[in-house]
């Protein structure tokens, strides 16, 4: 008897990700495989895109051809702000530009001189200004940068759309694709903006789905149910919102730390943005207001410099237990300095704290990384609140890496007092969302209430915050 599956490619920026998801959302088989990256035509850092449509290809083929599994389903979650260009046969051109890649002053001039203050835009479209990281501008770009490659292109896609068209055929848009800063879409109007529509645009996109829909797809004889592809960020709150009905915030850690609270509608002001607010769509389609720290990644680069200096392993942090004695010492003796989280308000967030700190006055590697958290958390505390505010929100959530980590869990306890904070572990968040998302087209089972284990963490009380 054959078991019934849904696959779920999960591609992040390094690790590509294939699972097979049971009807219960057990994890059943998996395969992950680092990509290097290439360098596009003006020798940027990009995704191979060849590279990535043959193994997504290959590695689907070798699943349909397992005896012990039948595969139901399929969905897709990339990372955002990304697009794929088909040309007038349906073929890729061009490159997956990187989101981070260096955006052309003189465009970017260009760009604002002609559709208005780069504020206004920014609300309208609940988009921070980033530049590259705004696929819509990456989009600009190309028709005044490159225009050659422009005019062959018929149609963008989202990177997770471009995965559900390799097995469908079907050139489609979703809503949390267009909903992740991208700046094309507006949030008052819920329709592209009008500078999408004055660039024409909008002619590249195909129609906009919902990512709980599918199509139905015969590949190598084999019928499926195709989702059309999610963000990531959008799918993993999914299984917070099939699991929890009280109102809750998702702190989403890994690189960044994105601070998600679907509970929360009031629009953005012009202060959030300056603090890297931004509203996310909701696999639905309705705004999730959030708000981004670079949080893992400065505990990455801050963690190699405490190693160097106090002689140890670079991840001898994982050793470092949660010390509350530690916590007040510091507090006592810097009494007047930023060791207070209400202390911390000054823009722009993405500023280090840490980096500023002289090594050489902490006695040990574990008073220096007490600090570091202690600093991290401070941040978190004004990039959390932001969404939090005017929201009747009881429960914090964290997932990812810091949810592992027992001296930011209980600082964020004591950050936040009058909310209950949880750690939460479950198996692939960003793939069990993508399969969630698309259970009833599937799945005979009801969905489950257990795929999230919780944590508890309360305050303790020992010192004032």
């Amino acid at each position: 008897m054959k078991t019934p599956v849904i696959a779920i490619f999960d591609i992040g920026k390094t690790n590509k990700k294939l699972f097979l998801f049971n009807e219960r959302y057990e994890i059943v088989w998996e395969r992950s495989e680092p990509f290097e990256e290439i360098v596009d035509d003006d020798g940027d850092p990009c995704e191979d895109l060849t590279r990535l449509t043959s193994w997504v290809q290959a590695l689907l083929r070798e699943v349909l051809e397992l005896p012990e599994f039948d595969i139901k389903a399929l969905n897709f979650s990339t990372y955002g702000a990304s697009f794929v260009h088909l040309d007038e046969e349906s073929r890729p051109i061009g490159f997956l530009y990187n989101y981070l890649k260096p955006y052309p002053a003189e465009i970017r001039q260009k760009f604002y001189k002609t559709y208005g203050d780069e504020t206004k835009l920014a609300m309208e479209t609940a988009s921070p200004a980033l530049d590259s990281l705004n696929s819509g501008l990456m989009l600009y770009r190309i028709k005044y940068d490159k225009p050659k490659l422009f005019r062959r292109i018929w149609y963008s896609l989202h990177l997770p759309q471009y995965l559900s068209y390799l097995f469908t055929g079907q050139v489609l848009t979703d809503v949390t694709s267009i909903g992740c800063h991208t700046m094309l879409w507006d949030f008052t109007k819920k329709q592209y903006h009008d500078w999408v529509i004055a660039e024409k645009l909008d002619k590249l996109f195909g129609p906009i789905f919902t990512s709980d829909s599918v199509l139905s797809a015969i590949w190598l004889n084999h019928p499926l149910k195709v989702g059309v592809g999610l963000h990531d960020s959008s799918a993993a709150l999914i299984p917070y919102l099939a699991s929890f009905q009280e109102p809750f915030v998702l702190i989403s850690t890994g690189t960044w730390s994105i601070s998600l609270n679907p509970f929360n509608t009031i629009p953005l002001t012009a202060e959030e943005l300056q603090y890297d607010c931004l509203c996310y769509l909701h696999y639905q389609g309705q705004p999730i207001k959030a708000s981004r720290l670079f949080a893992g990644y400065e505990h990455e680069q801050q963690t190699k410099r405490i190693a160097a200096h106090f002689e140890t392993a670079v991840d001898y942090y994982k050793q470092v237990d949660y010390d509350a004695d530690i916590i007040q010492y510091l507090r006592d003796s810097r009494p007047n300095s930023d060791n207070r989280f209400e202390d911390v308000k000054a823009p722009p967030l993405q500023e280090s704290l840490f980096k500023y700190r002289d090594l050489s006055a902490f006695r040990t590697y574990e008073e220096a990384y007490h600090q570091l958290i202690l600093d991290i958390v401070s941040q978190q505390l004004v990039s959390t609140n932001l969404v939090l505010e005017n929201s009747p929100v009881k429960r914090i959530f964290v997932d990812g890496g810091f949810s592992k980590n027992p001296i930011y869990m209980n600082l964020l306890a004591a950050a936040f007092p009058q909310t209950e904070v949880f750690a939460a572990s479950m198996a692939q968040a960003t793939a069990l969302g993508s399969a969630l998302a698309i259970h009833h087209h599937w799945n005979t089972k009801p969905l489950p209430g257990d795929t999230i284990e919780l944590k508890h963490y309360a305050a303790t009380g020992r010192y004032a915050v």
